[in-house]
């Protein structure tokens, strides 16, 4: 009786640890896949950074018109009065 005991132990211990390597295994692969979105996500957002696929001659400043603009006289502005 004490061998079929011992043997169920060995044999549940032996279920157990083999089981505790897949959930590791899971959570391996979990956070590789977590990972990966993030690579994917970091390679999106430098394409739009880098800014290699976006024309943007559209909204390029002309400089007849900016040297055509007059320049304004800023204000003189005295704060000594407000802390007196």
């Amino acid at each position: 009786m004490r061998k079929i005991l011992i043997l169920a132990i060995v044999f549940n211990s032996l279920l157990w640890s083999a089981n505790a390597e897949t959930e590791k295994e899971k959570r391996l692969k979990k956070q590789i896949e977590i990972e990966i979105e993030r690579d994917k996500k970091f390679a999106r957002e430098q394409t739009f950074y880098k800014g290699k696929d976006y024309n943007l001659s559209g909204s390029e400043v002309n400089k007849e018109t900016v040297e055509s603009i007059e320049e304004i006289e800023p204000l003189e502005f005295d704060m000594d009065s407000v802390y007196d």
